[in-house]
């Protein structure tokens, strides 16, 4: 099934937009990485600090933590930020808590020992994705700084996240903002690297759907997370400069 070609020219419903991934953007981040999707851009880092929370002392357990924010200039009406607001959205928090389930599922807190994994998500260009974006993104920030730090075992596995939609009856990968905006059926998938799920949020934005589409949709996720996945292990195998 391709059809006409998208809004942003690509030629195939199975397309996803091009990707770039800049490693070790920042240079004192212990791991950080530009994560480009079309024009949405992310730009993700993680930090490792000795200590976990007062409640997991003593266990010999690690810890993980996720922040996300869109930076006022990200969209195309300035968005405050909500520091000035004097609290997150619930948007923020719903994103914040994905992706740290997300980078959760494949880690390893007996390896990371007593040490805590912040992963920090700016959104600098939003043209739909970003809480996919910043999931994928943060996994290789994770790794750069796991494996700078000495401690690759305690991230074994891999997780990319994605997003696909029905728009005007077609089964499309990767939605920008003007398919998103506009779709039937909105999905955001994250999976693991040898394929199980981590998460479906699955929404009907204007009519039902079946089953049918449901296993289509999850099918074209699959996909597209496989061209990422090799996309973030180029990223994760870089040379440090």
């Amino acid at each position: 099934m391709t059809g006409a070609p998208r809004n942003d020219g690509r030629a195939r419903h199975d397309h996803l937009r091009k990707l770039v991934l800049e490693a070790d953007w920042l240079e004192q981040a212990d791991g950080s990485v530009l994560y480009h999707q079309g024009k949405t851009r992310v730009l993700c880092t993680a930090s490792i600090e000795e200590g976990v929370p007062r409640w997991l002392k003593g266990k010999g357990r690690g810890w993980m933590t996720a922040e996300y924010s869109l930076l006022p200039a990200s969209t195309g009406q300035r968005t405050d930020r909500e520091a000035a607001r004097g609290k997150q959205s619930g948007r923020t928090v719903e994103i914040q808590r994905l992706i740290g389930r997300a980078i959760r599922a494949v880690a390893d807190f007996d390896a990371l020992g007593e040490r805590t994994l912040l992963l920090d998500c700016d959104v600098l260009q939003a043209d739909g994705g970003t809480r996919c974006a910043a999931i994928s993104g943060a996994w290789v920030a994770a790794r750069r700084a796991l494996d700078h730090m000495g401690l690759s075992k305690a991230l074994p596995g891999s997780v990319a996240a994605v997003s696909v939609g029905i728009v005007a009856g077609r089964h499309l990968l990767d939605l920008d903002y003007s398919e998103d905006s506009n779709a039937d059926v909105d999905l955001n998938v994250v999976m693991t690297g040898d394929g199980r799920l981590v998460e479906v949020q699955a929404t009907a934005e204007k009519v039902a759907f079946t089953r049918a589409d449901l296993d289509g949709l999850l099918d074209l996720a699959a996909l597209g997370i496989g061209r990422i996945e090799q996309a973030q292990l180029v990223a994760v195998a870089t040379l440090r400069a």
